[in-house]
């Protein structure tokens, strides 16, 4: 999957957001992206995961991933078909567990207060940049390293490195 053109629509969420919201913690003893997409943000959204679409982007505020460190937040969220999460900022251990489990994330405050719930997105991860092209505006992020966009396009860091080790030898 290449995640440095992504296109979808907005779900848009407040600050403060945690792991907890995005996956409760009743359902962290699952295991497979099919068993836990179904709870993605069910106390906070009821029905989310019946309406959302591959390719959609969760927008968020402050602090979101905010609580414990659980890496199943994160996949709960790419289980569902979301391609990248847009907030003002990220608490620091989600947004790693993000990378490693390959959603893509974009730290853009001014884009994350421009964006309304339903907007049309679109995204180039290379370019770290955020377009509304209903409206016609334009956000800039930081782009990621190329290293950080291939574990992305490779769906995390377990098949990034796989594709790096033959043999138990790394020919990156």
């Amino acid at each position: 999957m290449n995640h440095g053109k992504i296109h979808g629509r907005a779900w848009k969420y407040g600050d403060n957001v945690d792991t907890d919201v995005i996956l409760p913690g009743r359902w962290c003893h699952l295991t497979k992206a099919e068993d836990i997409k179904g709870h993605c943000f069910e106390d906070l959204d009821t029905g989310f995961p019946d309406k959302v679409k591959q390719g959609d982007v969760v927008v968020a505020g402050d602090n979101f991933g905010c609580g414990s460190s659980r890496e199943i937040a994160p996949l709960a969220i790419k289980s569902v078909g979301v391609s990248l999460v847009i907030a003002k900022s990220f608490a620091r251990i989600f947004y790693r567990n993000c990378i490693n489990i390959g959603l893509a994330i974009m730290v853009a405050p001014d884009a994350a207060e421009a964006i309304q719930a339903g907007d049309v997105v679109e995204a180039d991860l290379s370019a770290g940049m955020i377009m509304l092209p209903d409206k016609k505006k334009t956000f800039k992020s930081i782009p990621f390293p190329p290293f950080v966009r291939e574990i992305f396009d490779k769906g995390g860091l377990v098949e990034y490195l796989r594709d790096r080790f033959k043999d138990g030898v790394y020919v990156g």
